[in-house]
């Protein structure tokens, strides 16, 4: 199971709402995933679909409880490669699609014509819990999230810029920094930060998946800590080696050239030291002298004798 899936399937199974907030939650379905559909004698009707069975059976409960509205579920098998099932469920005038649509703030009429309306009905979203309740039901409608162990992506499918803005704009009410961006023919709405994505499902009540989520972000962040050590380390490793392998290669060009006891004693010592013990850091060749010197007073008499052999080096050019 994918985790979109999860986390529209428990959003589905938060029932327990009042008429306002199932007509939030059908207005934001309707519009996103619905169709209008027209008959004869100016009869029309409107179709939700989903592969979803969880959202299927949360619409035909909403619409049973909330609205009387006794409908059916049809099943059909998708066109698509992946051979789903279709759940359909179809309102009709009979039913009272018409009143629906005018509630849910779907339908306008004025003198007998009837016209969509594609915008967020302020008057479905005024109390706060009206307005989680419509988030949720676009998520429901047209939402989906990739998995947080591959990347940080949730987005909205709409089918409509005015709206997409809109429903962009009630998401960063909760302080959000949703986006919008055309793909084909489709309006998307998305957010592409962690923080900002558990934020989006503690506001749409998809707690155990943001539970989820969080702990994947913190296993990640923890990896990523890690690498970022080691390849620290690696780094530090290296230059060490490097330093140690260019020092050896200095001493052994002055001790060719004219001999380590030519050095003064401090240099000759050290030397001496880094010949024998090449893997050892500077910190620990400096335990070894008598008295002990620091490791920034080791890496100076490195210095100097690495000047000695590059001096060496140009005379014999």
């Amino acid at each position: 199971m994918s985790f979109s899936l999860k986390v529209k399937n428990e959003v589905c199974r938060y029932t327990n709402m009042d008429k306002k907030e199932a007509i939030a939650a059908l207005s934001a379905i309707m519009k996103v995933s619905g169709t209008l559909l027209l008959g004869g004698n100016k009869q029309f009707s409107f179709k939700i679909a989903t592969e979803n069975p969880a959202i299927a059976r949360l619409i035909f409960k909403m619409l049973k409880e909330h609205f009387n509205i006794h409908t059916k579920i049809m099943v059909k098998r998708s066109n698509s490669l992946k051979k789903n099932n279709v759940y359909i469920i179809l309102i009709t005038e009979e039913m009272g699609v018409r009143d629906l649509l005018k509630e849910v703030g779907l339908l306008k009429e004025n003198e007998n014509i009837f016209s969509l309306d594609y915008s967020i009905p302020r008057d479905v979203i005024e109390a706060e819990e009206c307005k989680r309740s419509y988030i949720r039901g676009a998520f429901l409608g047209g939402g989906s999230i990739a998995n947080p162990e591959k990347t940080y992506h949730l987005e909205f499918v709409t089918h409509d810029n005015d709206y997409a803005e809109d429903l962009s704009n009630l998401i960063n009410e909760y302080g959000l920094n949703s986006k919008v961006i055309q793909r084909k023919s489709s309006f998307i709405v998305y957010l592409k930060e962690g923080e900002q994505i558990v934020d989006l499902l503690n506001i749409i009540g998809a707690h155990s998946s943001l539970l989820e989520l969080e702990n994947v972000r913190i296993m990640k962040e923890m990896r990523n800590n890690v690498n970022r050590l080691v390849n620290c380390e690696t780094a530090n490793l290296s230059k060490t080696v490097n330093a140690a392998v260019r020092q050896v290669e200095s001493i052994k060009l002055i001790q060719r050239e004219i001999g380590l006891a030519r050095l003064p004693k401090n240099l000759r010592e050290i030397a001496e030291l880094r010949l024998n013990y090449p893997d050892e850091s500077l910190k620990e060749l400096g335990e070894m002298l008598s008295p002990a010197v620091g490791k920034s007073g080791v890496n100076h008499r490195l210095r100097r004798i690495e000047k000695i052999a590059e001096e060496l080096r140009k005379e014999g050019r």
